[in-house]
């Protein structure tokens, strides 16, 4: 089972859309898919047609519930859910050994799933050390800009800490870059940046980038995958060749 964390401390950066793509796209190409959704703001949960009221990701963090009893079995992929009481995650997830609850819980589940895609807050607290604990592979999501390019390195940091006390096998799969626009003087600029920060951090720039695409804004409004709204749009087309990347890139 690939568990595979999609981060970044900001907002903004196409982050949900990735993990909305990447489980749609995995389950596409005919793989058993859970999604978890780990942001208080449940915008993936949301996109994705939720339940309400339901048992969730906060349930199984604080020990209520047995994963089993949050997910959300769909004709697409699986899901557990977000809701508001992720916010209140830091104060409730207190006891020793919290960074493993989610690590655990996903322990049942290995023969059920080929891939869990996690959808993570822009922060990392203890949601997403829960999430990079239970991982395998890291995608970082970047915009081309500098603010992004400026935070990496803090992100590096907390990636590191946390492989080295939590999870020895953590990989940082690569750097995906979103909202491009190769017209740009300033994305081409910024393109060679992110590849030396990719070089210190001993990952890469995906060969792919994410082209600002309206379809992928319109597809997440009319909640469906940009696979099913707009196949043969750019966001589907550079999608598809991201996901080509992860599958072929392997420890």
């Amino acid at each position: 089972m690939e568990v595979i964390a999609i981060v970044n401390k900001k907002g903004g950066v196409g982050k949900t859309t990735t993990a909305l793509a990447t489980a749609a796209g995995l389950a596409q190409r005919g793989f058993s898919v859970l999604a978890i959704d780990l942001d208080s703001q449940a915008n993936f949960s949301l996109t994705a047609k939720s339940e309400t009221d339901v048992i969730g990701a906060y349930e199984v963090l604080t020990g209520q519930e047995d994963i089993n009893e949050a997910i959300q079995e769909r004709p697409e992929y699986d899901l557990i859910a977000a809701d508001n009481n992720l916010t209140s995650a830091d104060a409730a997830i207190t006891e020793t050994g919290k960074e493993y609850r989610l690590k655990e819980a996903l322990q049942g589940l290995k023969k059920q799933y080929q891939y869990v895609i996690i959808d993570t807050p822009p922060n990392v607290g203890i949601l997403t050390t829960n999430a990079l604990t239970a991982a395998n592979r890291i995608v970082i999501t970047a915009q081309a800009d500098t603010y992004s390019a400026a935070g990496l390195m803090q992100l590096s940091k907390s990636i590191t800490s946390i492989k080295k006390y939590c999870n020895t096998l953590l990989m940082l799969d690569g750097i995906l870059l979103t909202r491009y626009n190769s017209r740009t003087l300033l994305s081409a600029h910024l393109h060679g940046t992110f590849e030396k920060l990719a070089n210190e951090m001993k990952t890469k720039v995906y060969n792919t980038v994410i082209r600002e695409n309206i379809s992928l804004k319109e597809a997440q409004a009319e909640k469906q995958s940009i696979f099913e709204y707009a196949p043969t749009s750019n966001g589907a087309a550079d999608y598809n060749s991201f996901l080509d990347e992860v599958l072929t890139r392997k420890d």
